[in-house]
């Protein structure tokens, strides 16, 4: 007889059989008596039923009351504003939606202010014992309490080609200076590294780093020039002749400079072009700080008058009158909250630049202060002839007495916080000065916006993001806030309008199937056209009727005015 035949499936009465051929052992299983899981939704009731009925168990060990929810100070800190308000809205689809994404940016304001915990640096300050005053400490004893790696930031430079102007980059590595003489060097001053050093055989105005430590440019007798760090020359820009002061603006890529001859220009290093050039008809224009918090440019004048700018007005966007003699030091904290200014009447002056006001503190000086300069921590260095004092919390609460005092054999040319560290650079007469500063730099940095230790790699990615997120000069204001604003009034008065009807007659009357259907779809495509025209001309007009508006109140008001012809109204 022939091999039996191999049975995979057994009847209802069967349970398990095994049958054994000559190679293999072959189970056979019931699959008749399968068991049905629940229906779906049955199923998902019965377990949050079956969660609600679990009790949650006390604490095992009291001492520890688990997750620490963050203070309420550091909360305030890192808050983006009230919540939104959910009463106005109709539908409960959209309720739903807002409510969760207020809680999810609840929820990162909460793991923001729990990242705190990483950071471990904490700012440094002088503290004296009774009967003492931190003025009374110099520099030598300074260096001597602080270990050898912050020891190493003090040092002094004697060159003969001053007076001599410093900028750092914008991570705290690098310093550039420049001496009136032709002298420019850059290097890599924590660890003493020289990039290059060179004469460039004219006098030198005022030297600024650009977007990466590898480009920096140089405002020379005549022309602005641009090296790389080995000082090979890369450009000579000679749209911005006799300039004298300069800034970058980081974010934006533009190169500010203002002239002996009065003008102001922007130049963008991007594309190469420049992006405005005014006469503000001033004069000679030799003060000039930048507002971080809006990229506006300050100009100070001999009228006592400050003056705020941006490429794309011809006229100034505000002006302030500071002091009743000429301004000679200018300088707005990277916060962009406050601004300090000086004059020839040895006032000193701290105002409100966001809102426009004040003087929130004033004070006297004993000799006229020609340069100032805010730290990360807003303590606010004061140069007076061949003296240089530090003052800490002067900006909302009147300061008693200064923080620090330094005083040099030559006078004072220039004057610079470096970012992230506790050090102020000094350009004197007859060469640099680094000066320790306790608690003048932030003590944590973020590695994606400036990275003191960045690699080679990271620099150029860093540079190419930098350029996919330039911001446009257009947007660039006195309030940045602006632009996320929406213009309510013109959007209502659109759209309150109605484009009028069309009187559709067609020449051929309808006739056969699907004709009259033709005539409907053809009068509805002349309608939407004829709408879109017409909202088309409605927003042009509100625009022009705005710049109208704009131009008749920025006119200044004559008495001879009331004899000119009255204009017609179209």
């Amino acid at each position: 007889m022939g091999k039996p035949a191999v049975r995979y499936f057994s009847t209802k009465d069967e349970n398990e059989v095994s049958q054994e051929t000559s190679n293999e052992k072959i189970k056979i299983y019931n699959v008749t008596n399968i068991k049905k899981t629940p229906w779906g939704r049955r199923f998902a009731d019965r377990k949050i039923e079956k969660a609600k009925k679990v009790l949650q168990k006390s604490n095992p060990n009291p001492k520890f009351k688990g997750k620490v929810r963050p203070s309420k100070e550091l909360i305030k800190k890192y808050s983006k504003g009230a919540k939104v308000n959910v009463e106005g809205v109709r539908t409960s689809i959209h309720k739903s939606k807002i409510l969760t994404k207020e809680k999810k940016i609840q929820f990162a304001i909460e793991q923001a202010a729990k990242t705190e915990v990483l950071l471990t640096e904490d700012t440094g300050y002088l503290e004296a014992d009774s009967g003492e005053t931190t003025t009374q400490f110099t520099q030598k004893q300074i260096v001597q309490a602080v270990d050898i790696a912050s020891a190493a930031k003090h040092f002094d430079l004697r060159l003969d080609f001053g007076p001599y102007r410093a900028k750092y980059t914008k991570n705290g590595r690098h310093l550039l200076i420049g001496g009136k003489m032709g002298h420019v060097a850059a290097f890599d001053w924590v660890t003493k590294k020289l990039h290059c050093e060179m004469n460039v055989m004219e006098s030198v105005h005022d030297i600024s780093w650009l977007h990466i430590e590898t480009m920096f440019a140089v405002a020379q007798k005549n022309w602005v020039y641009i090296y790389d760090n080995q000082g090979i020359e890369l450009h000579c820009v000679k749209r911005l002749n006799k300039v004298s002061r300069m800034e970058f603006l980081p974010y934006h890529f533009l190169l500010a400079s203002c002239s002996d001859e009065g003008f102001m220009s922007w130049l963008d290093i991007s594309i190469g072009q420049i992006v405005g050039q005014y006469n503000t008809g001033l004069g000679r224009l030799s003060i000039l700080t930048q507002n971080p918090w809006n990229a506006t440019l300050c100009l100070g004048h001999a009228k006592g008058v400050v003056s705020f700018w941006s490429p794309t007005s011809r006229d100034p966007l505000a002006k302030m009158l500071c002091h009743k003699a000429p301004i000679i030091g200018l300088h707005i904290d990277p916060s962009g909250k406050y601004m300090a200014t000086s004059a020839t009447d040895r006032e000193l002056k701290i105002w409100d630049v966001r809102k426009l006001e004040g003087p929130v503190q004033q004070y006297k000086l004993i000799q006229s202060a020609n340069n100032l300069n805010f730290s990360q921590k807003r303590l606010l260095s004061i140069g007076m002839g061949n003296v240089v004092e530090v003052y800490r919390d002067c900006c909302e609460t009147p300061a008693k007495r200064a923080y620090l005092r330094h005083r040099f054999v030559t006078p004072i040319s220039n004057l610079s916080f470096c970012p992230y560290e506790d050090v102020l650079g000094v350009g004197t007469a007859k060469g640099f000065t680094s000066l320790l500063v306790p608690g003048a730099g932030e003590a944590n940095f973020d590695s994606l916006e400036a990275n003191p230790f960045q690699s080679k790699s990271q620099r150029r990615e860093a540079e190419v993001k930098a350029l996919l997120e330039k911001i446009q000069p257009e947007m660039i204001t006195l309030d940045p806030t602006v632009i996320a604003g929406v213009d309510l009034p013109t959007i209502n008065n659109v759209s309150a309008l109605k484009a009028p009807k069309i009187n559709y007659n067609p020449k051929k009357k309808a006739k056969g199937k699907g004709g009259s259907v033709n005539i409907a779809r053809n009068k509805k495509i002349l309608q939407e056209k004829a709408t879109k025209d017409f909202v088309k001309n409605q927003r042009k007009q509100f625009i022009s009727d705005d710049s109208d508006k704009v131009e008749s109140a920025s006119k200044p008001i004559h008495v001879l005015d009331r004899f000119l012809p009255k204009v017609k109204k179209k």
